[in-house]
């Protein structure tokens, strides 16, 4: 499975302004850099180092809002397009030279009906608000750049 990365974002401090950016530097202490949410902690794990959507998800979320915002309202890091994101924790991906690992689903949170009515609950089902990851390798990722699930791991049943 492979495809692009349609967008990055990144903001400074909780609620504070995004800056929809080109490329980025993304490290496994600091996550984007630029954005507050990467810092690991000291103790810390690290599993909402960077948040990534699905341009498709999005649209879906869109239509069931009667909305028409841009992907980055939502506030997440990267927009994904043209592949699934895995809806496990311990999925990895490569963008670029970089390297994350899938640590939870992005729950969405009441912030996001302070944007929209409704947006919260179109964001809902199946992983639709998104994916949090860690950094495992670090490096520089870009608008366009090739994304591929590496890695799968067997859900417990």
């Amino acid at each position: 499975m492979t495809g692009r990365l349609a967008g990055i974002a990144r903001h400074a401090f909780p609620r504070g302004p995004i800056e929809v950016i080109d490329h980025v530097e993304v490290s496994v202490a600091g996550g984007l850099t630029g954005d507050f949410r990467g810092a690991v902690k000291p103790g810390g794990r690290g599993r909402r180092q960077v948040s990534l959507i699905e341009a498709k998800d999005w649209a879906v979320a869109m239509a069931a809002t009667g909305h028409s915002l841009e992907w980055w309202h939502r506030r997440a890091n990267l927009l994904v397009d043209g592949i699934d994101l895995p809806q496990v924790p311990g999925a990895r991906l490569r963008i670029g030279t970089v390297l994350l690992e899938i640590t939870q689903e992005c729950d969405p949170c009441s912030r996001m009906e302070e944007i929209a009515e409704g947006l919260k609950a179109a964001l809902t089902p199946d992983w639709r608000g998104g994916a949090l990851a860690k950094v495992i390798e670090g490096g520089d990722i870009a608008v366009g750049d090739a994304i591929e699930v590496l890695e799968l791991p067997v859900r417990a049943e």
